[in-house]
């Protein structure tokens, strides 16, 4: 009976979002290849995700409002997919690698 009550807490829901949001921090931070940093944008847009529908759970008075947000976020993180992939592929035929070190040429 306990295990359900804590289902039903928006901190919990919280808690989940925030740990999801400080992997993706942490991600964009220790990763160096392109791939785990989108990898990790896309942790960070599922946070928002998971804050919004909580927030919508237990304090929206309108039921969509959280829903339609999360809905946005979703279609922006497949808009960022698709372009960094390209980006990412377009850079890998022109310098052979996608470390974020071994690429310093795009700078000038």
């Amino acid at each position: 009976m306990q295990l359900l009550n804590l289902y039903n807490c928006l901190s919990t829901y919280l808690v989940i979002g925030a740990l999801l949001f400080s992997f993706g921090v942490y991600g964009m931070l220790a990763r160096r290849t392109v791939i785990g940093m989108l990898i990790s944008s896309e942790f960070i847009l599922a946070a928002a995700s998971t804050k919004f529908m909580a927030f919508n759970r237990f304090l929206a008075p309108d039921p969509a409002v959280g829903q339609i947000f999360t809905l946005f976020i979703m279609a922006i993180a497949a808009a960022e997919a698709a372009i960094a992939i390209s980006i990412m592929i377009a850079v890998y035929r022109n310098f052979k690698t996608i470390d974020t070190d071994e690429l310093v040429d795009l700078q000038g």
